[in-house]
Parts: C-alpha cells; structure tokens; sequence
C-alpha cells in the first residue's frame, strides 16, 4: 500500500510546473572525465521548492570530478526541495562575487520562479555571462537566464511551460533534454539532472 501512494505522489508531482518523472541515467559519461580538482561551481537554489534531483544529481557530478561546490539560496539558511531535501545554504545569492566561479548554476523546481524578476539574480547571471563563465539552468530556471537577456539568439530547453517566454525573449526553443551553445547550457528537467550536471562539467575541462 505505502510503495502505491509513493507512485501516486511522484505521479501528481510529475503534472506540476517545474516537474517531470525521474529516469535513470547512466554514469558512463561522467565517469570517463577528467579530475576537475580548482573549478568552482556556485548552484542557485530556490529557498523553498527547488527540485531535488535537480540540485543533488548534478552536485554529485561536481564533487565526483572534485570541484568546489558553492550552494546559495535567498534570505535562508536551510533551503527545502519539492520532495523532501534540504540543503544547507553557504551563501546568500546578495553576497556572491561572480569572479569566484568557473560556472553559475540555476536550479529549478516550483521554487525557482521567485527568481525570474530577481534584479539579484538577474545580475548574477548577466554578470557571469559577460565574463565568459558557464551558465547554466534546468526545468524552469532557463527563465532567469531568458529574463537577464543572455538568451538571445541561443539554442536552449526548458520545462515546457516555460518555452514560450524563451521564444519572447529570443531563444530558439528545441524542447531536448539539455543544449549547449557556447558557454550557456540549459536543461528541461529532472529526468535530465544528471546529463545536465555532465554537460557543465565537460565545458569546464
């Protein structure tokens, strides 16, 4: 009975904004990468509803390779996933220095559109892009990096509902798992984290 209202609950949380069923993807990829030993990564998550798998996946890929992992959050200091994570907050997204980072990575989930009208958080991810670091979102994140302008005229994905404001702001839309174009590297959601993570790092070797 408990294993069938668990399905039940991931399937209602795979029809909400920001969400979709995970899937296992496998770790040939990140295992064959480089030690990425002095990268520094800063993850952006949303102080309530950031999407677990989301923000662990991709972080377990960082740490796999070595790379210094900075989490930042908004007014918090414990921020609380969609399915019950928690993570413990090292900086306030008002203190961070963009020039202590290779890449900046948005993290989605419900939570995440608290971001999208962020000046903050906008400025984050224009600052980061202007100074050629990797810039990153997955599920509804891609917004943020929409909404701060970089987006213009890249290849990019993003949780559906979110599509139609990356083609306003000029993206060009594909709907795949995860681009890369240049330095900007987007993902459309959960099922995604882990070659999403991957991604990342591979632009930082």
């Amino acid at each position: 009975m408990l294993a069938v209202r668990f399905i039940a609950v991931l399937c209602i949380l795979s029809m909400l904004p920001g969400c979709a069923m995970p899937v296992q993807v496998e770790d040939t990829e990140v295992e064959q990468m480089p030690s990425l030993e002095g990268k520094s990564v800063l993850m952006i998550i949303a102080p309530v509803n950031f999407r677990d798998e989301e923000f662990l996946e991709p972080k377990a890929v960082f740490e796999k390779q070595k790379m210094t992992v900075t989490v930042a959050s908004k007014g918090v200091k414990t921020a609380k996933g969609m399915l019950g994570a928690t993570a413990e907050i090292d900086k306030d997204i008002s203190a961070v220095n963009v020039d202590e980072y290779d890449a900046v990575v948005f993290i989605g989930g419900t939570g995440a559109s608290a971001y999208f009208e962020d000046s903050t958080a906008l400025s984050i991810a224009k600052e980061a892009y202007e100074k050629g670091k990797v810039v990153a979102a997955i599920c509804i994140a891609p917004s943020i990096l929409a909404n701060a302008g970089i987006l213009e005229g890249k290849k990019a994905t993003c949780f559906s509902s979110e599509s139609s404001n990356l083609e306003t702001q000029g993206a060009n839309y594909t709907g795949g798992d995860v681009e890369v174009d240049g330095k900007v590297i987007t993902a459309s959601g959960p099922a995604a984290a882990k070659k999403f993570g991957a991604a990342i790092a591979g632009a930082l070797k």
